[in-house]
């Protein structure tokens, strides 16, 4: 609540930066798109269209606003489009994996969009991504995946379903086989009932509770590790990532990793964006997520509200992709080391 009074205190002051009878109807009569980087009903196209019915009664001139999806790459399809083709007047934004600076500064496949370029409006959730298990598995905690090889679903190389394992593999000694090729997270749980992989690498723990919340509840899947800057209340006995570290390498290793977990449901515009534009866009963001009945839908919906503002989650997105050199490239040789496999048929 103190974050949501806080970005509430700044909205009029945001409001009258973008004053004037023009500004006023800025998206008057224009449709606004929001691109969700995940197939229809995964999570980030439940944070688009959660976004979609509200963002519109907070920007000058009401515009309408829909969703489109834009899957692939485990989100970096929707990413490159809102940097080299979205139309730089508003009406294209897009919500994506948080992970995308980390992605770029390790230089991920496919990776063109540039995170310093891009017009951050803000961000909904920190919620904490978390690795879990299937509960047929036996394993209770990470150190029980150090026994023998276990296989988890992954989206592919690029993603976090495939870096956290692969990190963990190369540092602390898991043994996790990344199987790739599922085109979507849902697709991950899908293969864990079947028992076609045993786990899954990477989610986060607000999508758990709402997309699988008789899986939370029954035990059905095990968290092993949370990555993220703060431990998820109902989670005090699942370690940190951070706090697996063994040494002073690994402690930067980790701590890098989990930076960008603050970013979750962000909210991105297209580099070259006029700034009136990208003022009003952050004014009504920050109005949105202060407003109790866009609250209410996002309980309802499962999504975590712990909004940024778009100055911060730029701030953020760039600390990111400003990482010492050093230890970008150590991260990267980790992963790289880790081979993956394909989907099974």
């Amino acid at each position: 609540m103190k974050a949501l009074r806080s970005i509430l205190a700044g909205v009029c002051a945001a409001l009258a930066s973008c004053g004037g009878a023009g500004a006023q109807e800025m998206f008057r009569g224009k449709t606004i798109r929001i691109v969700a980087g995940s197939v229809a009903g995964g999570y980030y196209d439940n944070y688009a269209r959660l976004m979609a019915r509200h963002l519109g009664d907070h920007l000058p001139g009401k515009p309408t606003i829909i969703v489109g999806n834009m899957p692939g790459a485990s989100g970096v399809q929707a990413a490159n489009y809102i940097q080299e083709v979205a139309p730089k007047d508003g009406t294209a934004l897009a919500t994506f994996n948080k992970s995308m600076p980390f992605y770029e500064v390790i230089d991920a496949p496919g990776v063109r969009f540039k995170s310093k370029e891009l017009a951050w409006i803000g961000a909904l959730s920190q919620s904490v991504d978390t690795m879990v298990m299937w509960h047929t598995t036996g394993v209770k905690t990470v150190e029980d995946t150090k026994k023998r090889e276990f296989v988890l679903g992954a989206v592919s190389a690029v993603g976090t379903t495939y870096i956290y394992p692969a990190l963990l593999n190369a540092t602390i000694g898991t043994k996790f086989r990344m199987v790739t090729g599922y085109n979507g997270g849902i697709l991950i749980d899908h293969g864990m009932e079947k028992g076609e992989v045993e786990g899954r690498g990477s989610n986060q723990w607000a999508s758990w509770k709402s997309e699988h919340p008789d899986w939370v509840k029954e035990g059905k899947i095990v968290p092993i590790v949370q990555i993220g800057l703060r431990k998820e209340p109902d989670l005090p006995n699942v370690p940190m990532l951070t706090d697996l570290a063994r040494n002073d390498e690994e402690r930067r290793i980790f701590a890098f990793i989990s930076d960008t977990s603050a970013l979750d449901g962000p909210l991105v515009g297209p580099p070259g964006m006029p700034a009136e534009i990208t003022r009003a866009l952050r004014a009504g963001f920050d109005a949105m997520v202060a407003d109790p009945e866009f609250a209410r839908d996002a309980a309802q919906a499962g999504v975590d509200l712990s909004p940024l503002t778009g100055a911060r989650t730029a701030e953020l997105a760039a600390r990111v992709v400003s990482a010492p050199r050093d230890l970008v490239e150590r991260v990267k040789g980790m992963i790289a080391a880790q081979p993956a496999s394909g989907a099974p048929r």
